[in-house]
């Protein structure tokens, strides 16, 4: 993260400050809104910069903490990151996968692109517009787009990036209702089309989660001075919530996978677990349990469980 936070800077040097927030502020009440976008809400580079500022570390925190949730026996050649704007996920990928040795980051403003570039000049920067073919790869990114598009244009996309993906295709939304909502539908066409979901889920059936829950998970953004100003935020760091659904050709083997913060209490450790036969529910490990007690101690929201298949 150290190199993109210094790439990012670099870029802002050249942009007034006061232009960079007034931009801020239009496109997060653009964002917010919900609506499909009927046009690019990226129109200038002053907007794609002042996007990359208040969006790249927090797209960059989740994409990260849901690649690390992936076998370490994954080692894809190559990389299609469809929608990818300046190209955060992209250097989430290249930490994550040291094999990747062909990445192209798709997009249709040309002003991300020539932004995402001019940080990251080894991938190949292409426009690219929904319904266009994509190139066969080993693995396909697709993060915080599915929410911009209609019902049938995400149904698009997803079929478009599970077929384009040989190894691997990972879907990354916000961790809201809505967000898991389009997540379980990608995840439903992906399983249907041959795919086999690796994480989050420890299964292929329905979903666990009833009544008002949703699946999600979170991430640590620490900030810098410039992020703050520009969130008008106190805090130097925020937590991004996120949804995600990754899958690939191999079988799942994940025991079960922690969808909370764990609560402690003295001598007790209470994890919410999603199990492997769909049930979502309590786990109690009490300070008896020695060497597992310890293991519960130190797991945190999103990583799997038990921990001897960890």
């Amino acid at each position: 993260m150290t190199d993109l936070r210094e790439a990012l800077d670099r870029l802002l040097e050249a942009v007034p400050p006061k232009r960079l927030t007034e931009s801020v502020q239009r496109l997060i009440v653009d964002y917010r809104s919900g609506r499909p976008a009927d046009e690019p809400l990226l129109r200038t580079m002053v907007d794609a910069t002042a996007y990359a500022a208040y969006r790249m570390p927090a797209t960059h925190a989740a994409v990260s903490a849901v690649l690390g949730q992936l076998g370490q026996d994954l080692r894809p050649q190559s990389l299609l990151d469809v929608g990818g704007g300046s190209g955060a996920a992209t250097w989430a990928a290249l930490e994550a996968f040291p094999s990747l040795a062909s990445v192209t980051v798709l997009d249709q403003v040309p002003e991300a692109l020539k932004l995402g570039e001019r940080m990251l000049p080894r991938a190949t920067w292409q426009q690219w517009r929904l319904g266009e073919p994509l190139s066969t790869v080993d693995m396909v990114l697709v993060s915080y787009v599915l929410g911009e598009l209609t019902d049938d244009d995400q149904h698009t996309l997803v079929d478009q990036a599970g077929a384009a993906a040989r190894q691997l295709a990972v879907f990354v939304e916000p961790g809201t209702p809505a967000g898991y909502r389009r997540i379980l539908d990608a995840r439903d066409r992906l399983i249907a089309a041959g795919w086999t979901v690796a994480a989050p889920c420890p299964h292929q059936l329905a979903c666990g989660m009833t009544g008002k829950d949703w699946c999600h998970f979170s991430a640590r953004v620490n900030r810098s001075a410039l992020h703050r100003r520009l969130k008008g935020a106190e805090l130097g760091y925020e937590d991004e919530k996120f949804s995600y659904v990754a899958v690939t050709k191999q079988d799942n083997t994940t025991p079960g996978r922690v969808v909370r913060h764990p609560a402690f209490r003295k001598g007790l450790v209470t994890l919410q677990v999603c199990a492997p036969d769909t049930r979502v529910g309590p786990t109690l490990v009490s300070k008896r349990e020695g060497p597992v007690y310890k293991a519960a101690r130190d797991a945190e929201w999103g990583d799997t469980w038990p921990p001897a298949a960890r």
